[in-house]
């Protein structure tokens, strides 16, 4: 760990003199840059915000990709929160994970066929959804709503659920939003590096590694995507424990931050997951962590915060 933080300063140090100061105003969250570069330890991604509940800040559940899921971050002190973009049918863009809206709403449909203001009318399920869920008196935001909401409170990660990239990083450009946010796509052995084509070059891009038939040379991939502007890091795929090794070496080289999802079943085969963590959060994060993964996306942020603050202290980088 300790070779990852000389060499990651390293790099960023790099990258950082080529960039304007990217400092926050008091008070504010720093910019998507600002996080990933100075912060050596531990990065928490609330998975469709904070909707489990959070007992040790007297927080019940809440709607995910809501208001309320992105003030329960706020609360706690996530650093990100990663909320999903569709459209409507009448071109808005809105904030919801699945193609319809049955799981998450009072409601029934495709999003793509349904007005701004037929999906308004809809109420929100609490937590995850689902018919037993109870409805709240929430409703289904839009992409400016959430970023106006976001903005200088916490950092978001747009997962855009349809080719609709073009579209969300316009709107994102529109709010003034571009440092306060990142985005990420599917790439494989084949794909040219996307962090400066357009519209990728626009907003920070972390690409998603595939890893085809479970056996991809998933350092390649990432080695492929660094042959123009860098992305600020990867995230990794469903994958063997062993696989870790080789791309860990490339981000480690590159200064790059790994994204890890532990959510339902655990995105590294084996005790990986959420449920595992919260059995034995250092068997987990913490052997993860050990391994070069960083930046963790988990549907327990209050208690992988409350990991993190057991970690012992890291140095500033200057």
């Amino acid at each position: 760990m300790a070779a990852f933080l000389r060499q990651g300063a390293l790099a960023f140090a790099v990258l950082l003199s080529s960039s304007p100061v990217l400092a926050a105003p008091r008070g504010e969250t720093p910019t998507i840059q600002a996080r990933f570069a100075h912060s050596d330890g531990v990065i928490v991604v609330a998975h469709r915000g904070c909707h489990n509940p959070a007992p040790k800040h007297g927080l019940g559940a809440a709607p995910e990709n809501s208001l309320s899921a992105l003030e329960h971050c706020v609360a706690i002190g996530a650093d990100v929160m990663e909320t999903d973009v569709l459209r409507t049918a009448d071109g808005h863009l809105v904030m919801i994970h699945d193609d319809s809206v049955d799981r998450t709403t009072d409601g029934t449909g495709r999003v793509a066929t349904l007005s701004l203001a037929q999906l308004r009318a809809l109420r929100l399920r609490q937590n995850l959804g689902g018919a037993a869920a109870p409805l709240t008196d929430e409703h289904i935001v839009t992409l400016d709503e959430m970023l106006a909401a976001a903005r200088g409170r916490i950092l978001l990660n747009l997962d855009i659920k349809a080719a609709i990239y073009p579209e969300v990083i316009d709107a994102v450009v529109r709010a003034g939003a571009q440092d306060r946010v990142f985005i990420k796509t599917e790439v494989g052995i084949a794909t040219p590096p996307l962090a400066g084509l357009t519209p990728y070059d626009r907003v920070p891009f972390m690409p998603i590694l595939l890893n085809a038939e479970g056996k991809a040379d998933l350092a390649a991939i990432l080695e492929r995507q660094l042959g123009g502007k860098r992305p600020l890091g990867a995230e990794l795929p469903h994958m063997r424990l062993e696989q870790l090794h080789d791309v860990a070496a490339v981000a480690r080289r590159n200064g790059l931050r790994l994204l890890i999802n532990t959510l339902f079943e655990g995105f590294v085969a084996g005790p990986y997951s959420d449920v595992d963590a919260l059995r034995d959060p250092a068997a987990v994060w913490g052997r993860l962590l050990a391994e070069g993964v960083t930046v963790f996306q988990t549907d327990e942020p209050e208690a992988l915060l409350a990991f993190r603050a057991t970690l012992p202290p890291r140095k500033a980088r200057r």
